[in-house]
């Protein structure tokens, strides 16, 4: 029987089982991938201090998330076409997390349907959002939003234009994404998941399907998404989001301090500092070497979040000492995902808490809460 006790095994686990095609579209990053490996290897720089003769019977690792308390300080990050890593892959990533009691997102670019997502849930889950040329489209993905009850809009900004990911235009998942003998035949060693995907509850992106009706499917879809990405995206835009969503509204992609500061300034409650994951601008830095700057230029006037190269337990450690509220975990989840499906996002997130516990023992803490720079030490 195969010993799973890593993310590096859960993922080990996916890149068999699910078309490199897919596999590569979630691991990998932008150009020379410069950020995309800056996130892990900033992380493994940071070093714990170890404390001993520390009674940490009594150790608590909720952390209260947008006034809900969570059972880690952690969200399933958005993360487009989750639903061909698995057969509906969003629905079972939004189970995992409600039976472990954190917070998921939905991405505007999911496969399954805020609507599918919300009659195979109890829990409010959060949904990203897109700003498109089309505004009318916009603003009805925030009305079904609202309908679904979501309480947290996270409203994505990084992306005016999109990074080249070279090896997705190799694999065959350019937009529209094309067919290739490779990728053909790589599909056929996996019959387990093109079954799967194949029965699925949806086989396009759910939540844009109405904006271009009477199409061909994906291929169609995917052009209409490629032309609605808007350079013109301004910080109005975030005015008028601000002044229509009732509920609570983080801004993820940012990066610089003066961001956040005008962020925060025009009514965001939280930002999440965040390169998308090193898949957009490569040359950026990581997203915790910004951590610092972002967590003292909100200074308090709003939660701070962080995205990007979380693998562990440790990493959420590291990034709650460095001032994060909560972490965005994206790959990890869809390693878990690809390898087991639901069960395999259960074990992501158990492996990761389990990490936390020790990590937070390790260095003489019983709440996560009280992690504080005092854990790290500083060269």
């Amino acid at each position: 029987m195969t010993v799973i006790n890593s993310i590096a095994d859960l993922r080990a686990i996916a890149k068999r089982r699910v078309p490199k095609a897919i596999f590569e579209y979630v691991d990998h990053g932008s150009y020379d991938e410069l950020t995309f490996g800056r996130n892990r290897s900033d992380f493994e720089a940071l070093r714990f201090r170890q404390k001993v003769l520390v009674d940490v019977r009594a150790q608590s690792m909720q952390r209260e998330i947008l006034g809900v308390t969570a059972n880690m300080p952690a969200v399933i990050a958005p993360t487009g076409l989750t639903g061909l890593v698995h057969r509906d892959g969003e629905i079972l990533a939004a189970q995992a997390a409600e039976a472990f009691g954190i917070p998921f997102c939905l991405s505007t670019v999911s496969v399954c349907s805020i609507e599918d997502v919300r009659e195979a849930t109890t829990a409010p889950f959060w949904f990203q959002l897109y700003v498109m040329k089309d505004r009318g489209y916009t603003a009805a993905l925030m009305d079904r939003a609202e309908a679904a009850g979501c309480p947290v809009l996270v409203l994505t900004v990084d992306i005016p234009v999109s990074g080249l990911r070279r090896r997705d235009a190799k694999n065959g998942l350019a937009v529209p994404p094309r067919l290739t003998l490779r990728n053909t035949l790589d599909i056929m060693t996996k019959p387990a998941w093109a079954y799967g995907v194949l029965m699925g509850k949806r086989k396009t992106f759910g939540n844009l399907a109405a904006a271009v009706p009477h199409t061909g499917g994906m291929a169609t879809l995917s052009q209409w998404i490629a032309s609605q990405f808007d350079a013109s995206v301004t910080w109005k835009d975030l005015e008028q989001i601000r002044a229509r969503w009732k509920g609570k509204l983080v801004v993820k992609g940012i990066l610089d301090a003066d961001d956040a500061r005008q962020a925060v300034a025009l009514g965001a409650d939280a930002v999440v500092v965040s390169n998308h994951g090193g898949r957009q601008l490569d040359g950026a830095p990581s997203s915790i070497a910004a951590l610092p700057r972002v967590v003292e230029a909100v200074a308090g006037r709003g939660e701070v979040m962080l995205d990007g190269g979380i693998r562990s337990g440790q990493d959420i450690l590291k990034s709650v000492a460095l001032g994060a509220n909560a972490v965005m975990t994206g790959r990890a989840f869809l390693y878990g995902l690809g390898a087991r499906g639901r069960e395999g996002v259960k074990m992501a997130l158990d492996i990761m808490s389990g990490e936390l516990k020790v990590s937070l023992a390790l260095t003489g803490c019983n709440d996560v809460r009280d992690a504080s720079p005092d854990i790290l030490y500083r060269d």
